[in-house]
């Protein structure tokens, strides 16, 4: 990253400020996490969450073969070079520039060319009633002000009938530490304060932007968008998986979820 950061702060902020500091903190770190967790992501797969669950096998989506799909928060948009290979009709987009340049990188590397647009979460730039499917992995959704209102854009895409899946950090780990041991088995927030965890330049201008929200909020926001809630996945830690990933990791991960998987669909 090209900018120094201070200490974290838990600091309120609006969408307009949210937005500002994700491009800027995705702008400038999208080649050091692709180069920290580019190997565990592969070029071309779809892995929802740091416990491993790939959509090659959980088939969250069904049946993607001549569906519309749109990635929301792509990043590199590993998970719609996937989709391609599968045969969907995928678009994506990300807040980040540069996240998708380096999508166009991997696009020449894998041979598999998906389409990208720069974009907010909360102004999708597509027409209404426009995509079989939505999906999300950690992408966008955590790093809104108001979830509500990116699900309501992500309602107004879907057809009728169409189906939303997204992960997030499991809403309990926002009660404790960015710690994967045992150690981190300990509540020092409150579960119930919304504040964002923000973190800021030597200037103090917010450079990251992270929003918490309670299982209760994702909930009333799905709802309130419009969308019927199917499913709720937590997946536990798989036997044999050692990867450490931030605060996930096999010690607590087999203990309380690390992620939440949600599925929705928007009424026919």
């Amino acid at each position: 990253m090209d900018y120094e950061v201070t200490e974290p702060q838990r600091i309120g902020l609006s969408e307009t400020e949210t937005s500002r500091a994700s491009r800027t903190y995705w702008d400038s770190a999208a080649g050091e996490y692709l180069a920290e967790h580019g190997e565990f992501l592969g070029d071309d797969r779809f892995v929802w969450c740091p416990e491993g669950v790939d959509e090659e096998q959980a088939q969250l989506l069904g049946p993607v073969t001549g569906r519309r799909v749109l990635e929301v928060g792509s990043g590199a948009a590993q998970c719609s070079r996937w989709l391609a290979k599968q045969r969907a009709d995928v678009y994506a987009f990300d807040i980040s520039v540069e996240q998708l340049r380096i999508a166009k990188d991997l696009d020449r590397r894998t041979g598999t060319a998906v389409r990208t647009v720069a974009a907010d979460a909360v102004r999708i730039p597509f027409a209404s009633g426009v995509f079989d499917i939505v999906c999300s992995a950690f992408g966008a959704l955590p790093f809104v002000a108001d979830a509500e209102d990116a699900l309501r854009e992500i309602a107004r895409v879907l057809k009728p009938g169409g189906l939303l899946v997204y992960s997030v950090t499991h809403p309990i780990r926002w009660s404790m530490p960015d710690d994967p041991t045992p150690a981190g088995l300990r509540i020092t927030q409150s579960y119930f304060d919304r504040t964002p965890y923000v973190e800021t330049d030597a200037a103090g201008t917010p450079v990251y932007a992270e929003h918490h929200r309670t299982t209760g909020d994702w909930i009333r926001a799905l709802t309130g968008a419009g969308l019927v809630v199917d499913d709720l996945l937590e997946p536990e830690w798989p036997a044999g998986h050692d990867q450490v990933w931030g605060g996930w990791g096999p010690e607590r991960g087999r203990l309380i979820p690390g992620t939440a998987i949600w599925s929705a669909h928007k009424p026919a």
